[in-house]
């Protein structure tokens, strides 16, 4: 059986602020409706009924003074005597044996008509109709009597409470200006979050915004415990940039030394080997600095990725490799997004590259949308098992019984590289498979 929870939930807003307006706004909702159900039910109703019973005691003793006066005049009489003392209309019409109508005239959202005319024909002992209808502020009454239909015209104010709404309105205006007041402090509660989710996510983009924690005590040490965070990340991306500089430094001077030393070596199959190990191991380690620098040392700028596809393929062109392009844009006035461009480049780029070298035919499609921004890089080569793609991602893997090692160099580094220029701009970066070229189709989607 699901929970109550399970079932409101997709009903429920997903922002905290419109979460904790309904918190807020419910109970006084329905606090208002039960004062005002309790109000007109058990006050308003009850008052009503208790000044309807009192008209219509008045109404009974007239009924027994007409029935006990001895002729018409004495009858006028007594109902001009009592129209002024009890402050209501009576007259009386001549025909006896008359009946009164069967039916009252009420509007169907006069709520309190139904008590007065419940209360009155429980007080009063002969047939009774009730127009409210005529007369809006006053309840015609007409009685059948002995001497013909007593005509009664009472007021609303002698059978109704006098102004019972202005307790309703008070009611809602109270509520409705507590709740814009609620409304503001609520906003200004949620603003503070609402400002560290987005440095946060700017952040993950590689962005680094300025912040300044406010709000509630528990936000604010959220907003510093962020910080604190942020700065150490930034401390150990720069102690581990200047680190493998340094190694980087140390680790070209030998080599250097190896270089000019097998330069003028006599020329042998032992120094040739030596030559192409020196060789390898700079490739290697300009990769493995490359992956390891990551994009700490750029900002994201506005750029146009039609551009950014654009230059690259100039770029593929240029080494003699062909590259096949498709674009898709969603918002042709709005073409530009927030990236780092060298770098996002440099990804893309490394993803062409290895499609170039496992594959004859290789296409660049970019996607331009509302939400976000994707390169779609396929080849039609061997491709890549959905179950080493995951493995393939991490630093160093090199797949040979896919992808064969003898036909492109390299150390396994190229798609890790393009992932952590992914990920450090709140991007992902998926593997599946071509449906135009069948081989590997790498997608880069990154957040606009």
């Amino acid at each position: 059986m699901m929970s109550a929870g399970k079932i409101l939930k997709p009903y429920l807003p997903g922002s905290l602020f419109w979460r904790a307006f309904l918190i807020l706004v419910v109970p006084i909702l329905l606090l208002q409706v039960v004062v005002a159900l309790v109000f007109i039910q058990r006050h308003y109703e009850a008052v009503t009924e208790q000044m309807a019973g009192s008209v219509a005691r008045e109404i009974n003793f007239v009924i027994d003074q007409v029935d006990g006066a001895e002729s018409f005049t004495e009858v006028e009489r007594v109902l001009r005597d009592l129209s002024r003392s009890l402050d209501i209309s009576l007259s009386l019409s001549a025909t006896g044996g008359d009946s009164v109508l069967a039916e009252d005239q009420r509007d169907f959202f006069d709520l309190t008509g139904i008590v007065i005319a419940d209360t009155l024909r429980d007080e009063i002992r002969n047939p009774v109709s009730l127009d409210f209808v005529s007369r809006r502020k006053s309840v015609a009454i007409d009685v059948s009597t002995d001497r013909g239909i007593l005509e009664v015209y009472v007021s609303r104010r002698q059978m109704n409470a006098s102004n019972p709404h202005l307790l309703l309105v008070w009611m809602a205006a109270t509520a409705v200006a507590l709740t814009a007041v609620a409304t503001v402090f609520l906003r200004n509660q949620v603003q503070p979050i609402r400002e560290l989710a987005k440095t946060a996510m700017a952040f993950g983009r590689g962005r680094s915004e300025t912040f300044r924690p406010g709000g509630a005590e528990e936000v604010r040490r959220a907003g510093h415990a962020f910080l604190d965070m942020r700065s150490r990340i930034e401390r150990q991306i720069e102690q581990r940039t200047r680190m493998l500089s340094g190694v980087s430094h140390d680790l070209r001077t030998p080599l250097t030394r190896m270089r000019l030393a097998l330069a003028v070596a006599e020329p042998s199959t032992e120094t040739a080997e030596l030559t192409r190990d020196v060789a390898e191991m700079e490739h290697m380690l300009e990769a493995f600095l490359d992956f390891a620098k990551g994009a700490d040392a750029e900002t994201s700028e506005l750029c146009s990725p039609i551009e950014l596809a654009e230059e690259l393929v100039r770029d593929t062109r240029r080494e003699g490799h062909a590259l096949i392009t498709y674009t898709e844009i969603e918002t042709p006035e709005d073409r530009d997004v927030a990236l780092r461009r060298a770098e996002t480049k440099r990804c893309l780029a490394n993803l062409v590259g290895n499609a170039i070298s496992y594959g004859s035919q290789v296409s660049l499609t970019t996607r331009l949308t509302k939400r976000y921004v994707e390169f779609i890089v396929e080849d039609d080569g061997p491709g890549i098992p959905p179950e080493k793609r995951d493995e393939v991602l991490k630093p160093f893997t090199r797949l040979d019984e896919s992808r064969n090692q003898d036909v492109a160099s390299g150390v396994g580094l190229g798609l890790s590289i393009a992932l952590d220029i992914t990920r450090s701009q709140g991007g992902s970066l998926r593997l599946g498979t071509s449906d135009q070229l069948g081989g590997l189709a790498a997608s880069v989607v990154l957040p606009r």
